[in-house]
């Protein structure tokens, strides 16, 4: 197993990364510094610990899928995103890449993993999936406004526009004919007002 060693060697005293191993019995064979400064408070040492002592109950079989996978194809590595207990009743999320591992005699001897915690990526794209769903109610909203500003606002006053006009070809006294062309000029000013709001959606 020697791509394990090596990753061992360059991973071991990793501030970032966890590297951890499970035999076929499905116990933790070894785990380095970073994840047992993590985890190792919850849950004691982990070595010779069932791997799902860790693990949200929901997302062992992700493990166990993705296992099946990688001593499928040895050649390759396959990711996997994981939900570990924090320690506080809730849970952190972990992305993780498995490897299969091999004795000489090419017999399955168990799984390395390389991982780290994206919980921060997560929660800040769940805040962006949510503000972008805010701006589209919004503009969905400011839609339906202009909507009603430019064709159930301006029927009444086109409507006020076309009577003010009639009455002001009718023969009427000069002082109700004033009170008719102010009508007229304040409905024109509403319906400009009205079109000036559309155009600036």
């Amino acid at each position: 197993m020697p791509e394990f060693e090596e990753t061992k060697k360059l991973l071991d005293d990793s501030t970032m990364y966890y590297l951890i191993s499970v035999g076929m019995d499905s116990k933790y064979s070894y785990v380095n510094k970073r994840y047992q400064q993590v985890f190792n408070n919850i849950h004691g040492n982990l070595v010779g610990q069932h791997y799902s002592v860790t693990i949200h109950p929901d997302d062992t079989w992700v493990c166990q899928s993705v296992s099946e996978l990688a001593f499928s194809n040895p050649d390759k590595v396959f990711p996997a995103i994981i939900r570990k207990h924090d320690g506080h009743g809730g849970y952190v999320v972990t992305k993780w890449e498995y490897k299969a591992m091999f004795d000489d005699h090419n017999i399955p001897a168990g799984m390395f993993c390389v991982g780290h915690d994206i919980t921060e990526l997560v929660l800040n794209s769940n805040e962006l999936k949510d503000t972008k769903e805010s701006l589209t109610k919004t503009q969905y909203n400011l839609a339906q406004i202009n909507y009603i500003q430019s064709h159930v606002v301006r029927k009444p006053i086109a409507n006020i526009m076309g009577l003010s006009v009639l009455l002001e070809s009718m023969d009427v006294n000069p002082e109700l004919k004033d009170m008719i062309n102010m009508i007229n000029e304040s409905a024109k000013e509403l319906d400009q007002v009205i079109r000036n709001m559309a155009a600036m959606e």
